[in-house]
């Protein structure tokens, strides 16, 4: 759908993540016509959205562009098309394949070996008990404490068949928790194959402090809200 050496990375206002923007010439903008179910909400209410249609595959509001006088960008925002991410089947930067969104160069994840006591808790029974934890630092996200396999208790832990995509860790499988008579779902997750950029977090276990009780050092941490509160 397009392939391009001149693409704008843009961060449209009140969304969280970039876009790719690709200049029209790059596009094959012959495969779209305009959709029949437009989504302003989405983008923007000044934006005009784009159906793709390959060999008779319709895809509603693949791409979208902007009027040329769209304000704040001016004049230049007209000659570019981004394309929805999730109406792609893929998505490279170079020969690399990129997961989940656009990475954002601001945005950084910082793994570091740490000896701090990490212990988990769910209703009362321990689920895991290290000193040798990893440390992960992400912008916007609280701490991670991804511990290894024979600190944890595995024989507690049942494979679940939620899947993610990170951009920078790439495609996490999830753990529920059998605590006490109840199961509790996606309390844990892993990266048994994370991408070049953080390989130090391979085959690791991490728990969700949204969701379980997490002591460090014996002092136990306030549960952050985030999205998966």
């Amino acid at each position: 759908m397009a392939d391009s050496k001149r693409v704008l990375l843009l961060w449209q206002e009140g969304k969280v993540l970039p876009v790719y923007f690709f200049p029209r010439d790059d596009v094959r903008t012959d495969l779209l016509r305009p959709s029949e179910h437009p989504l302003p909400e989405d983008y923007h209410e000044l934006a005009s959205y784009w159906a793709l249609d390959l060999d008779g595959r319709v895809i509603e509001n693949a791409a979208w562009t902007y009027p040329t006088v769209a304000p704040p960008a001016g004049e230049w925002v007209g000659k570019y098309v981004a394309l929805r991410w999730n109406a792609m089947d893929a998505w490279y930067e170079e020969e690399e394949r990129v997961l989940g969104h656009p990475r954002d160069p601001y945005h950084r994840v910082d793994t570091r070996e740490s000896s701090r006591h990490v212990r988990v808790v769910l209703d009362g029974q321990t689920l895991a008990d290290s000193r040798r934890p990893r440390l992960v630092f992400e912008t916007g996200h609280p701490t991670r404490y991804y511990l290894p396999p024979e600190d944890v208790r595995m024989d507690l832990l049942t494979p679940s068949e939620t899947r993610t995509l990170c951009a920078y860790k790439g495609e996490g499988s999830y753990w529920s928790a059998n605590a006490g008579d109840e199961v509790r779902e996606d309390v844990a997750w892993s990266y048994p194959d994370p991408l070049p950029d953080n390989p130090q977090i391979r085959g690791l276990v991490c728990f969700f402090n949204e969701r379980a009780e997490i002591y460090v050092d014996g002092e136990e941490l306030e549960r952050p809200t985030t999205q998966w509160s």
